[in-house]
């Protein structure tokens, strides 16, 4: 049996980090909320598996079914796919710094999210527009040169070269930054382009993820969904600056 991912349907989300990994590591997976309720899928087949999961229930999607084990979170996702994928290296110490770069883009991930909700996610976001305005001045201008120009070091200080963050090969936090780095270019085009003209190893290694085979395969096929106001990585001009 292949792997089974559990996510939203309609969103790239935090889902979209594990759909990369899978789809890079030539995995055999379902996503199951996406396949017709008659073949066992849909929104109510996912949320009927996070409620009768008698021992250890996730807490949210995405989640991972792999036979009789349930993992949830995107990063400990990844932590366990990464070996099972060749998408980490074999070392203990690059497979924790891999997770700890992965806890990072995680980190960013929920700042950018915050830029649109920055007071209740519940809320609309024209219920917080002028708590979103000042979030996002903040994020454009502080958190997200901080937050690439980290990875940018790392990139440049890799002893195997400035092509990868860890070693000589593709990871999955390659992977996530690629995706990290496009969710910005989708909802801060502006500011993005400023960030990354200061940061042309981020920009490179994203150039590069994007135009490996399988993900390339990926980006251009219908299982890629699209981004969207319902996602992490919303387009609201005015927050652009």
């Amino acid at each position: 049996m292949g792997y089974e991912l559990h996510y939203w349907p309609m969103i790239q989300g935090r889902g979209e980090f594990v759909r990369l990994a899978l789809e890079q590591g030539g995995a055999d997976y379902v996503d199951v909320a996406r396949e017709p309720p008659d073949a066992g899928g849909g929104i109510d087949a996912m949320m009927a598996r996070m409620e009768d999961e008698p021992l250890r229930p996730p807490f949210a999607p995405p989640f991972l079914v792999d036979g009789s084990l349930v993992v949830g979170q995107t990063a400990n996702i990844l932590l366990y796919l990464g070996p099972r994928l060749g998408l980490v290296g074999e070392s203990e110490a690059g497979r924790i710094w891999t997770h700890q770069m992965q806890l990072t883009i995680a980190d960013m991930v929920l700042e950018a999210h915050d830029t649109h909700h920055p007071i209740a996610v519940m809320d609309y976001y024209e219920q917080q527009r002028p708590e979103a305005a000042r979030r996002a001045a903040d994020f454009r201008e502080n958190r997200m040169p901080k937050f690439l120009g980290w990875f940018e070091r790392v990139l440049a200080r890799n002893p195997a070269g400035p092509g990868y963050l860890v070693g000589d090969a593709v990871s999955y936090a390659d992977l996530s930054l690629f995706q990290l780095v496009d969710g910005l270019r989708y909802a801060f085009p502006k500011a993005s382009e400023r960030v990354l003209a200061e940061t042309p190893r981020v920009a490179a290694l994203a150039q590069k993820v994007g135009r490996l085979p399988r993900i390339a395969a990926y980006l251009a096929s219908d299982r890629r969904i699209a981004f969207n106001e319902q996602g992490i990585f919303r387009r609201y001009p005015e927050l652009d600056g």
